[in-house]
């Protein structure tokens, strides 16, 4: 996705100083007017996350609302309807901005700046303490012309293969590296209708699927491709009405006869990579230290300054991961699953943001939602 850029940057440049000179007015801090005839409802100046964004009431007499999130480097205002408007859809609210001027400087590439507005709702979150999120169960309106899709963000020095996906026409990049040969995008076939019903702590969180797209916006999965659960990845369904050797398998269930190549839900030729294979892409690409993390990341589409070096053509992209009814750290960290389990954790790889790479069992739950990479099958 692109930062806002030409007639938009400025127009978000205008409105940040905006209020950064009504922020200073202790008047309006307290609830007074906000411009277009509402009143700020204790909405501050400054939100940390989506999700503290989300607490706020969005009524229509905070619409026009206007604050900073932090987390997406982006200004939102509120829609008078439950909902914030982010990006260049601003332009289009009936908002009065006419007294604003210059701040935001620090627009980067993330995930909502290109125009993304989302209506709150809980339908994909249920429990004591559920609330609405940034990435499920939201109705999205957004200008998919303005983003970007996976292919995008390849290393034009690479020569890349690639294959399309008999189940559903996609196309995939591909790329050699050594002797195996990966996908170069995360895989984005849409595995759905499988209830997902997780307790955490007594609150219990409901989803109608086992993969997710961020902000269930169908431009974010051709980007981001789609976060998976361990037992959708390993195609759990197929597994368990096996005529020869049903297995239940996935959170909670020990896979004991899981062993060798699974393809899971990795196109035809194609499987879920093994330990030993993330450990065979590992050695290939680095010198033995673990901090070669910008040898897997693409160029762009890594928040602060997270970019790497795409030395061997991964083109890594941060869809961030799925956890408790939101898809958390979009824009700064990359997880993948392997098919693999110890115990009630699976063997799998993270790109963070210091460049670090993570392989192994420690914090990879089953229930946890992660990207996929699949390996082409040897001939």
């Amino acid at each position: 996705m692109k930062c806002v850029k030409g007639l938009g940057f400025l127009w978000m440049a205008v409105l940040a100083a905006f209020f950064a000179l009504w922020g200073c007015d202790d008047s309006s801090s307290a609830g007074g007017d906000n411009g277009s005839g509402g009143n700020r409802g204790g909405i501050p100046d400054t939100v940390e996350t989506f999700m503290e964004l989300s607490d706020y009431d969005c009524g229509k007499s905070q619409k026009c609302v206007a604050t900073y999130l932090t987390e997406y480097h982006d200004m939102a205002v509120c829609d008078g309807n439950n909902g914030w408007v982010i990006g260049t859809l601003i332009e289009k609210m009936d908002c009065d901005f006419s007294s604003s001027s210059d701040k935001s400087s620090d627009s980067k590439d993330s995930p909502s700046s290109a125009g993304i507005s989302t209506k709150s709702s809980n339908s994909n979150t249920s429990g004591n303490d559920a609330k609405s999120s940034s990435s499920a169960g939201k109705e999205v309106s957004s200008s998919s012309e303005e983003m970007k899709t996976a292919w995008d963000y390849l290393n034009p020095d690479i020569d890349y293969g690639e294959f399309t996906d008999e189940r559903d026409g996609q196309v995939y990049k591909t790329v050699k590296i050594g002797d195996q040969v990966w996908m170069a995008q995360n895989l984005n076939y849409a595995y759905i209708d499988v209830p997902y019903n997780f307790s955490y702590y007594n609150n219990v969180y409901i989803s109608d699927s086992t993969s997710w797209c961020y902000d269930n916006d169908p431009a974010n999965c051709a980007k981001y491709g789609r976060l998976y659960t361990w037992a959708a990845a390993i195609d759990s369904v197929k597994l368990a009405t096996d005529a020869v050797n049903p297995q239940d398998c996935g959170y909670g269930s020990m896979c004991s006869a899981l062993n060798g190549i699974v393809k899971g839900i990795c196109p035809s030729g194609w499987h879920l990579p093994q330990k030993s294979e993330w450990d065979t892409l590992f050695t290939a690409v680095s010198d033995g230290s673990t901090a070669v993390g910008n040898k897997f990341k693409s160029r762009s589409g890594w928040l602060s300054d997270g970019n790497g070096d795409d030395d061997f053509g991964f083109a890594a992209l941060p869809a961030g991961y799925y956890f408790k009814g939101d898809i958390r750290d979009v824009g700064k960290q990359a997880c993948f699953w392997s098919s693999v389990m110890f115990d009630d954790t699976v063997y799998g790889a993270r790109l963070h943001p210091n460049n670090v790479v993570g392989r192994g069992e420690a914090g990879n739950y089953m229930y946890m939602g992660y990207s996929i990479r699949c390996v082409k099958d040897s001939e």
